[in-house]
């Protein structure tokens, strides 16, 4: 009977340590004008379901779903694809400076893993310098109870390649904004932010505040290349976290581009169909079912050194197992 005790707690806390590997993975992703066309090809659709499905927050840009049928259809994709969680979205209204081509910032999200309590589209129009955005930030804040943050805020930005300079100078405005309209100090930037190659010149970083404030830490190392096609390698797309706090809770070495093209065996041109531009990721600490692991672990321990009988130590680890793996 003592054998079979110590077989499940061997067993029971292998599975808390398996359970508390499971970290929160953040997503930005372009999807190079997804709309009504491409939301209409099964085979791009299929991949772009397993590549968001990997997230429990995926930041998508260059939406254009005038028909606003684009978004519903995937999010109807990804819930039929992962049965184990439900996704939803947030979205802004259609930015952009001409009426010809406006884009959307969606967030899409697993709801059974964070929770959107806030959100606001930046007004853009700080004195002096109005209009400084082509497409001004939507501001979201979630809630990720199993997470070592807790809460979040995330700063999205697709930069104009023109103005990338400028509109990245721009973003530390909007994250003083945030931090005082919020009062937090958890905040993320992510994005398509052409940072890199012809579109930021190493003179100019000295001139953007979002690179040159020292509580800032850009994660996606500068040698990655988050573009798909071989002809290309530059670091676009970026994630950056504010404060030693939050950069703190990020999984060290975590921040990377998701090459979807060798995940999946594509051609070029196959991801390209897919879209131009590799997500960005990072993973964010999941403690929650660690310190349940720990929990167990001095349960265990107290019910072995008190004398308790090896079926006790069996109904307590298994009642407390089956909470944690409910929840």
């Amino acid at each position: 009977m003592r054998s079979s005790s110590l077989l499940l707690l061997s067993f029971l806390l292998g599975a808390c340590d398996v359970r508390g590997t499971s970290d929160f993975r953040i997503c930005a992703f372009n999807l190079h004008h997804y709309g009504d066309s491409k939301s209409q090809n099964s085979i791009v659709m299929s991949i772009l379901t397993k590549i968001i499905a990997r997230c429990d927050v995926c930041l998508l840009m260059e939406v254009r779903d005038t028909k606003e049928k684009a978004v519903p259809l995937l999010i109807n994709s990804l819930n039929s694809y992962d049965t184990d969680h439900d996704y939803s979205s947030v979205s802004s209204g259609r930015l952009g400076r001409s009426a010809g081509y406006q884009e959307q910032y969606v967030f899409v999200y697993r709801t059974n893993t964070v929770t959107v309590t806030g959100k606001y589209q930046y007004p853009d129009d700080r004195p002096g310098d109005v209009d400084a955005f082509s497409r001004e930030p939507f501001v979201v804040r979630f809630k990720a109870p199993t997470t070592d943050i807790k809460e979040f805020v995330l700063i999205p930005q697709h930069t104009t390649p023109v103005n990338t300079t400028k509109e990245l100078d721009a973003l530390y405005d909007v994250l003083q904004d945030v931090r005082k309209m919020w009062k937090t100090e958890n905040v993320m930037l992510l994005g398509d932010f052409n940072a890199d190659c012809g579109y930021l010149a190493k003179k100019n970083k000295k001139n953007v505040r979002l690179i040159t404030e020292k509580n800032l830490t850009w994660l996606i190392p500068e040698d990655s290349d988050t573009t798909v096609r071989l002809s290309t390698s530059c670091t676009y797309d970026r994630i950056v976290v504010n404060g030693e706090k939050f950069a703190g809770d990020v999984v060290p070495s975590s921040a990377t581009p998701f090459n979807f093209q060798v995940e999946y065996q594509l051609t070029e041109e196959q991801a390209l169909e897919v879209s131009d531009h590799y997500p960005v990721e990072v993973l964010l600490k999941n403690s929650g079912l660690l310190k349940a692991g720990r929990m167990l672990r001095n349960v265990a321990f107290k019910v072995s050194s008190t004398g308790g009988t090896p079926l006790a130590l069996m109904f307590v680890l298994s009642s407390l197992v089956f909470q944690m793996l409910s929840s």
